[in-house]
């Protein structure tokens, strides 16, 4: 797969190459809480949060959550992968892409089950119009948490982009399942069913 930031793909638009909704990937958050002390306790926190995301009362809340969570993404289990996700991000937000692409290659070759570099990488092929691996990336990311609701998004945008309007709303419909008050992917959702039902699919 809130303003879409490093980690979503940009929205699909009428003309033949869409600009992204966001310009640059920020670095993580300076206030990011220290990693749970174990991969378990980690996950069990991610549990917690996920159960509150998906029963948010309003869209306040559940970007107060999904900010929490999106903070527990850049925890890795390895300080090294998590200082070159920082400067791959920094990089980014440099407009050094380049720079950026090496050091999210050397984040996923030491951790290689990091969902989060995955998805990083994801974009910048993205902005790279290449889209068969973002597309790949984020499938990946999707195998190691089914539930990144950014890489599911991301997925609905770039189906969108590239035509497969049946797999793209499938794709939201999935994100609205783990985060129900994302605006953006609840328009793109009732837009798409219109278009799809339209079509007899």
């Amino acid at each position: 797969m809130p303003a879409p930031r490093a980690d979503t793909m940009p929205a699909p638009r009428a003309d033949p190459k869409p600009a992204p909704r966001a310009e640059t990937p920020p670095a993580p958050e300076k206030s990011a809480p220290p990693p749970a002390e174990s991969p378990e306790q980690q996950a069990k926190l991610l549990d917690e949060l996920y159960a509150r995301l998906a029963t948010a009362p309003d869209e306040a809340t559940a970007t107060e959550v999904a900010s929490a969570i999106e903070q527990l993404w850049q925890h890795s289990g390895s300080p090294t992968a998590d200082l070159l996700l920082a400067r791959a991000a920094a990089a980014a937000e440099a407009q050094d892409r380049a720079l950026a692409m090496k050091l999210l290659n050397a984040v996923v070759e030491l951790q290689p089950d990091y969902a989060e570099a995955w998805n990083r990488r994801a974009y910048l092929y993205y902005l790279d119009n290449d889209y068969k691996r973002a597309l790949g990336d984020l499938r990946r990311v999707l195998a190691l948490e089914p539930r990144h609701y950014k890489a599911l998004e991301g997925l609905g945008n770039l189906l969108q982009h590239l035509g497969e309007k049946k797999a793209a709303l499938e794709a939201y419909e999935s994100v609205l399942k783990v985060h129900p008050n994302l605006p953006d992917a609840k328009k793109a959702r009732d837009d798409l069913k219109i278009e799809v039902e339209g079509q007899g699919i």
